[in-house]
């Protein structure tokens, strides 16, 4: 009876001194000599209150919302006037022709839209209406700048100074070698590339395209609705071609059918003027020529320079960028945290976000990982907030969430958290008297074995 009588004592001085074993953490309202505590359940007006404390998020430096943007171009400057000099009234207008031009056939040229059809009827239905599959294959491309067009699952073909049937050979090429079938027309629909210039004394100053049929001078002035000078006898036709000027009465281009039947070529300018003399409408023609490549000049190096100070400008920021992440990771930016602790799958702190409030929400299903279900007691989970105010330092406000009606979990969402929050959740009792039970058991099982050896 005695190893029985001693078993009976140790178990009695074991349970009396449970509270001694273990202690537990929990949120104890009211007055002490280091705090006040006053405990506030979240609800839906309390989260309200809760929200007016004041705080604005830190801002990500300026770096991060700039833009390695232009400026705008520089300006070329005003053009100097255009050259002038009175005139005197001759007895005759001089005609300078033209040499009679051949082009060749039409190249195709930046701009210019080329139309590709291919098969694609594979019903009977398509193969019947032969019309409606074609139109359902046709596909139109637009010559680029580098003078390519775009084909898909074929790539870029270069078609700029070819003619139609020099594009379809590189075309079949193109189409052989990406194992497509290379059954197809081609046909030019928009001609972009090439154009005569009319203008002065006509009804309508017009651009006029260059297309696969040859463009005449009549038909030139005719699109840009004929000519309007009131003096006929002195008016001409001037057309400016590779840096001379060729003149033409009106009086003999009407007489005369074969003037009329002049072709054009692209790049031809062709002006109705009143004016005089020849040589100095050929200078004022010079004289534009030289200001357009002026302003080209200027606007290509314009654009250089732009590109190279956005580049410049791009890298900045970039560096700035980089300094300000290693720093971060560094620790040598100053950071808003709150810090989680009690029952949570990870307990430490948490950086704010920048730029925008995080919520309890944000904390406890980031930060923490959630609340273990096993040793989380979800009735009891807090939001420590001290009192900003100097004098009242030990003054603490426990909001106090019960998520035991799961409902209510929609307030974490919307209950704002602030720096140095502390976010504590309390365990369940089952898990208190579990760690109870677990720090005594060795001290009961030791002691026991003891008593029975006496």
């Amino acid at each position: 009876m005695k190893p029985l009588g001693a078993l009976a004592i140790v178990l009695s001085v074991a349970l009396s001194g449970c509270g001694l074993a273990y202690f537990a953490p929990a949120v104890n309202e009211g007055i002490s000599p280091d705090a006040k505590v006053r405990v506030e359940p979240i609800t839906a007006e309390s989260v309200l209150l809760a929200n007016r404390a004041a705080y604005v998020p830190r801002a990500l430096p300026a770096a991060f919302s700039q833009v390695a943007g232009s400026r705008g171009l520089r300006g070329a400057g005003a053009p100097p006037p255009a050259a002038f000099e009175p005139e005197s009234r001759p007895a005759a207008l001089e005609t300078r022709l033209p040499p009679a031009a051949d082009p060749g056939p039409y190249r195709i040229g930046v701009g210019d839209v080329v139309m590709l059809a291919t098969p694609s009827g594979s019903s009977s239905v398509e193969q019947l209406s032969g019309l409606l599959a074609a139109q359902n294959a046709r596909q139109g491309y637009t010559v680029q700048d580098d003078g390519s067009i775009s084909i898909p699952n074929v790539g870029r073909v270069a078609l700029a100074g070819l003619t139609i049937e020099d594009a379809e050979a590189v075309l079949f090429q193109k189409l052989l070698q990406s194992q497509l079938d290379p059954s197809f027309s081609l046909e030019i629909t928009e001609f972009n590339s090439k154009k005569v210039s009319v203008g002065g004394a006509v009804k309508t100053p017009v651009v006029v395209p260059v297309t696969l049929a040859p463009l005449y001078l009549d038909e030139a002035l005719a699109a840009a609705g004929g000519v309007s000078a009131p003096d006929l006898d002195y008016a001409s036709v001037r057309l400016y071609r590779d840096g001379t000027l060729y003149q033409i009465p009106l009086s003999k281009l009407y007489a005369r059918a074969g003037m009329r039947r002049i072709r054009l070529l692209p790049g031809d300018s062709v002006f109705v003027d009143t004016e005089y003399d020849l040589d100095q409408a050929a200078a004022y023609f010079q004289e534009q020529i030289t200001l357009s490549r002026l302003r080209q000049e200027a606007r290509t190096a314009a654009l250089n320079e732009l590109r190279t100070e956005v580049e410049l400008r791009r890298a900045s920021l970039n560096e700035r960028r980089e300094n300000f992440q290693a720093r971060l990771e560094l620790g040598a930016e100053r950071r808003e945290h709150v810090y989680l602790t009690g029952e949570v799958k990870s307990q430490g702190r948490w950086p704010l976000p920048y730029e925008q409030t995080a919520s309890l929400a944000d904390a406890l299903y980031d930060a923490a990982g959630g609340v273990p279900a096993d040793t989380g007691n979800m009735r009891e989970i807090y939001v420590l907030r001290g009192s900003p105010d100097p004098r009242e330092f030990e003054a603490v406000t426990a909001w106090h969430l019960d998520a035991g009606n799961v409902s209510n979990l929609i307030l974490a969402t919307r209950f704002e958290l602030r720096p140095d929050d502390i976010i504590f959740v309390a365990q369940q009792p089952v898990t208190r008297w579990a760690n109870v039970i677990r720090q005594i058991t060795p001290s009961l099982i030791t002691t026991t074995i003891a008593a029975a050896k006496d």
